[in-house]
């Protein structure tokens, strides 16, 4: 959620529809995007380890690389 706030007016010319356009952009792409919480990631982070395990000996640079994924957490 943003915490900027706009007021709207009853402009309906082309220059306001771009100004409202482009304030919703900025909104759009600024907005705070929720975060992960402790517990998903932990399952994240076992499930990457547990794929890792599987594939150890049929593709080691595939489970070198899942490890490392979840070593980012």
């Amino acid at each position: 959620m943003s915490a900027m706030t706009y007021t709207t007016t009853n402009d309906t010319g082309y220059f306001a529809n771009v100004a409202t356009a482009v304030r919703q952009l900025f909104a759009a792409v600024f907005a705070v995007q929720p975060g992960m919480s402790q517990r998903n990631k932990e399952e994240t982070i076992w499930w990457l380890t547990r794929m890792a395990n599987d594939c150890e000996r049929h593709s080691p640079s595939l489970s070198a690389e899942l490890r490392f994924f979840a070593s980012r957490g």
